[in-house]
This record gives structure tokens, sequence and C-alpha cells, in this order.
């Protein structure tokens, strides 16, 4: 008898107290192993789409729905407890470089039903190890802190009621899809992700189950800063109101660049913390050497020093790289959650604290 996702949510908050859990890795680089065609990604629904479809990974979970349920059997058998949708830019602000916006809705819904089928199947064979589904939200092309025009400070390509909107459509899609939580990714501008975040939010208010919230930033390079300008501290600071299951960083950089960052959140957030970088940074031909074993050593060091709960990779990492990372950190103890001082905690591009 398969699980209410009500159970699964408490069973997944239950696994993340007891260990430290396992994300998937990176799906471009599996995806583009598989040296699929245009044909690949038209289909035969979009057999007649006006503009090249190659490259719009997400639109596979309606051609090519058996390579997407591949990829998820991959990961987890490598030992991942969480995997991903294939949603990552399956918004209609994303979609519209390739004029597939009107194929939104069903882009989420089949990624979190192609997901959720898997994690099901496994769940089914295993009930005592269960696997879980996140909805990936990825960033959008376009910035509400930024502006588009260097002439300009105050363009702006889209408003926030877009791109609420847009985030709106993917998120009811894919909680109707079955997600067990969601994850909002490779934050580069935290006023998109406060726009994902509210639109998660108001679901419940229509009456849709609460789902958990992961909220993964991006350092973007040695500043320390996130590509809107904030700091760790500060970006935390600027999020934390959502309550989230877990706050971590993602992407941009590889472990060795990316440990002091994670370190610092360890210190100020007061939820789960998680992290998956990069197979180290790319080469001068854009690919990622680093092997399983180095990515592997280094966040089996991150659990040990008790600075993470979930950990996981990014750009360039396998399933063989998942494989290696969940095997380093078996059996060791999930980070305690810090007790911090009650404080008015407000945030620009720094952070600012006054003490009660």
């Amino acid at each position: 008898m398969s699980l209410s996702r009500s159970e699964r949510i408490a069973a997944l908050k239950a696994a993340a107290r007891q260990r430290i859990l396992v994300l998937d890795g990176s799906w471009g680089v599996m995806i583009q192993r598989e040296g699929l065609s245009e044909a690949d990604f038209r289909g035969e629904r979009f057999k007649d789409h006006p503009v090249q479809l190659k490259g719009n990974n997400d639109i596979l979970c309606l051609t090519r729905p058996d390579i997407i349920a591949g990829l998820h059997e991959a990961y987890y058998a490598a030992g991942a407890d969480i995997s991903e949708t294939n949603t990552f830019s399956a918004t209609s602000i994303a979609q519209a470089d390739y004029e597939a916006q009107g194929a939104v809705r069903d882009l989420n819904l089949a990624g979190a039903r192609i997901a959720r089928e898997v994690a099901d199947r496994w769940n089914a064979r295993d009930p005592a190890h269960l696997k879980f589904v996140a909805g990936s939200i990825g960033p959008l092309n376009r910035m509400l802190s930024m502006s588009s025009d260097v002439n300009d400070p105050g363009a702006r390509t889209v408003t926030f009621d877009q791109v609420y909107d847009a985030y709106r459509e993917q998120v009811q899609a894919l909680h109707e899809g079955g997600v067990d939580l969601f994850l909002i990714e490779t934050i580069t501008d935290t006023l998109n992700c406060k726009a994902a975040i509210k639109a998660i939010m108001d679901l419940e208010d229509e009456g849709y189950e609460p789902l958990p919230i992961w909220i993964s930033g991006t350092v973007t390079d040695r500043s320390g800063r996130t590509l809107s300008g904030q700091t760790v501290e500060a970006f935390w600071n600027s999020v934390k109101h959502a309550k989230p299951f877990a706050i971590g960083l993602n992407c941009a950089l590889g472990a060795e660049l990316m440990r002091p960052h994670i370190a610092e959140l360890s210190r100020i957030a007061d939820t789960l913390v998680a992290a998956y970088p990069n197979a180290g940074l790319p080469n001068a031909m854009g690919q990622y050497d680093e092997d399983p074993h180095t990515t592997a050593c280094s966040l089996h060091e991150w659990a040990e020093s008790g600075i993470v709960n979930i950990v996981g990779g990014c750009c360039g990492t396998t399933p063989d790289h998942i494989r290696h990372v969940a095997d380093s950190v078996r059996g060791l103890p999930t980070r305690p959650l810090p007790e911090r001082p009650t404080a008015l905690r407000l945030a620009g591009l720094e952070p600012f604290e006054l003490a009660s």
C-alpha cells in the first residue's frame, strides 16, 4: 500500500533528523551523454514547432519520458534519497526562448509524474528506505533586482507580478503532479526567489496541502556574494520568513570554494543546511573534470565537521559521483540545529542585526 503525501513528508522530516540525506546530481551532463537529436526534442507533439528545441531539456519530459525516468532510476540506484524533477527551466518566462510557453503546465505535470512513478516503484520494493521527489524550480533568464540596461538603473524586462505568475503556474502543476517538496534552486536574484516563495505559500491559501520548501542560493565567485550582491547571511535573512525545510547553496563553485559559505550558513541557519557543489570548476572547454572520489572526500569532510544535513551534486556530477557521496556520508551524524538568540535581523546587500 502506497503512502499518502502527508506520510511521505513526515517520513522525509524524520529521515532528516536521523541521518544526512543525499540529493541526486547533474541532469544536464547526463542528458548530453544521450546524444539526442532535434527529433528527440520535438517528438510527435512538437514536430512542426517553428523554432529549434534541441537544448530545451525540460521538453524531454513530454517527448522522451523514457530517458527522464531512466535518469531518476540511475540516481536512486546510486543512493540518492531525493531526486529532482526535470523542470529547472519550466516556466513561461524561460520557455519563451523556445516559444514553448503553452506547454509549461504539461511540462511540470509530466516532470512530477515521471519522478513520482519512479520513486513509488522504489518505495514499493524497499519501504524501509523511502525515496522522495523534489520539484525543481530554477532561476529565470530575467532578473528583478538588476537593471537590464547599463544606462538606466531602473530598467527591468519583467515585473514582480509577471515573475510571480510564471512561478505560480509552475508550482501549481508540480504540486498536482505529486512532488513531496519544492526546491527553489540556483538562486542568483533574491527578489525572483521571493516571488517563487510567495507563489508556493499562496497555494496553501487556495487549499493545497503545504509542502516543505528547500531554498538553494548561488554564490557566483570568490566575493562570497550572490549575483544580485548579497552576502550569504543577508540572503538567509531575506528568505528565512518562509521557514524553509532547508537552506543551502549549489552550483557556480566546486566544493573547495563553497565550503566557507556553507560553514557560515551552518552557523546562522536554524534549519537544515544543504550543499550540492559542482564537480570542481570547469576547464577551458567548459567540462568538469573532478572525479567522484574527490567530490566525495570533500563532502565527507563537511559531514564529519557537522556543517551539513543534505548533500548532493550539481554541474558535472553523475550517478557515479552520487554513489561515492552516498557511501562517504553513510553512518555519519547529521548536523544539529543551532539555537540563536532572538534578535531583529534584516538585510540589504549586507546583514543587519539588532539584539533584543
